[in-house]
């Protein structure tokens, strides 16, 4: 896969979605605000039972990562102008040949990763009414392509979106993308597919295109979603989806439901994609518990397709296992609990469980796969750290198709408001 020129700083630049803001009528320089974010991320995965060409035994790295947002208000007049930026720098606090490619850090020609890397991206944008058009650096947010913050950088794209919200309730996004700068990578690439977990790196593109919206009501209290996103050459998908949260008592119950369709599209480079995936997620919570019981099945010829690497919104799917093979059908039971209903507030743990099988391998054999986290997170609440996050993960991952998992994450950070 090639890559475009960057020239490599340390430090770069972003866009989000844009939510409006006040601040728009107070000027560019005025209505500007910056903030900085310093990431330290330990990643270790140890797997057993290798299957695959891949042989390497353990990944394990540790890294320190900076994230710098910078967003200016707008110029004056009912068009207004301004500049968002995001500087992003990591560095390479420990690694070898052995034990890297572990998402953090870029992987050199030798095998060894990068000391460090950096990216400067800019975004334009203009407003008129509550219609926003951004071009350059973005990091859309959509059920067809989803922001995937799960490393030491976040990923972006470049091209350029649109967001309205001209009409009560309703919002409206359009976009095209043209490259992508990937989660441990500070230059431009063509954009991958994935099926299911399998990085399909034989075909490229150049262009995704979304149009969708979300429309709330009932109070609020539901919302309907409808979208389109297209790889072009590769495939393209539509997808419905239904949230829904009724208070009944002390209990708040939540129903989270999708439903994704995908096909081959323009030249197929690669080849035909059938695809088709339902979830459904609901929940009840009450004082600091919440309890999760979801349903995810995928059905057609093919696994789930998504952009390269990103997860999804599928009710299933977690940062490890996918379950997302071709024919699987899984379930999930989670439980989080906030100890702030204890007294100890900034301090909260989910603990989740997902079972998935029937799942096509090809090979003659049903596969199956399971998958236990615990996460514990806790953010300072006062003294000198106040405002320090604190994350520890831990996963279990098994299957009888794919490499077994053992897996730790321990993330810390801070953010400083510089203006």
């Amino acid at each position: 896969m090639k890559k475009k020129p960057c020239v490599l700083l340390p430090v770069g630049l972003t866009a989000g979605l844009a939510q409006f803001p006040a601040l728009a009528r107070e000027g560019l320089i005025e209505g500007a605000s910056a903030t900085l974010q310093a990431r330290t991320y330990y990643f270790s995965r140890d797997y057993s039972d290798i299957v695959g060409a891949g042989q390497q035994s353990k990944a394990e790295e540790w890294a320190q990562g900076f994230i710098l947002n910078f967003k200016s208000g707008y110029t004056p007049g009912p068009l207004g102008f301004g500049v968002d930026a995001l500087g992003l720098l990591g560095i390479k606090l420990d690694s070898s040949p052995e034990r890297g490619n572990s998402g953090l850090l870029p992987v050199q020609d030798d095998g060894r990763a990068a000391d460090e890397y950096s990216r400067l991206g800019l975004t334009l944008k203009a407003r008129l009414s509550k219609t926003e058009l951004r071009v350059g650096e973005l990091q859309p947010n959509l059920p067809v392509l989803t922001f995937s913050d799960i490393r030491l950088l976040p990923p972006s794209y470049q091209g350029l979106g649109i967001t309205s919200g001209e009409i009560d309730g309703l919002s409206l996004q359009a976009g095209h993308l043209t490259s992508t700068s990937l989660r441990n990578e500070a230059g431009d690439d063509r954009m991958l597919a994935m099926l299911g977990h399998l990085p399909q790196r034989q075909a490229s593109s150049d262009a995704f295109n979304y149009v969708g919206g979300d429309y709330q009501f009932n109070a609020g209290r539901s919302s309907l979603s409808l979208w389109y996103g297209q790889l072009e050459d590769i495939y393209a998908q539509g997808f419905v989806g239904l949230k829904h949260s009724q208070a009944l008592g002390d209990w708040l119950l939540g129903a989270n439901l999708g439903y994704y369709s995908a096909r081959e599209d323009g030249q197929e480079r690669l080849g035909e994609i059938d695809n088709r995936a339902f979830f459904t997620l609901l929940s009840a919570r009450r004082g600091g518990h919440a309890f999760h019981l979801g349903y995810q099945g995928i059905y057609g010829d093919q696994a789930f397709p998504r952009v390269f690497a990103n997860i999804t919104p599928l009710g299933n799917e977690v940062p490890t296992f996918e379950f997302a093979s071709a024919d699987e059908r899984s379930w999930q039971v989670r439980y989080d609990y906030d100890f702030a209903a204890l007294g100890l507030p900034g301090l909260s743990s989910t603990l989740r469980y997902i079972r998935g099988d029937n799942v096509d391998t090809g090979l003659g054999y049903e596969g199956r796969d399971r998958e236990r986290d615990l996460d514990i997170a806790y953010v300072v609440q006062s003294g000198a750290l106040r405002g320090l996050g604190i994350r520890l993960r831990n996963v279990a991952a098994r299957s009888n198709y794919r490499s077994d998992i053992d897996e730790n994450r321990l993330i810390l950070s801070y953010t400083w408001s510089l203006f």
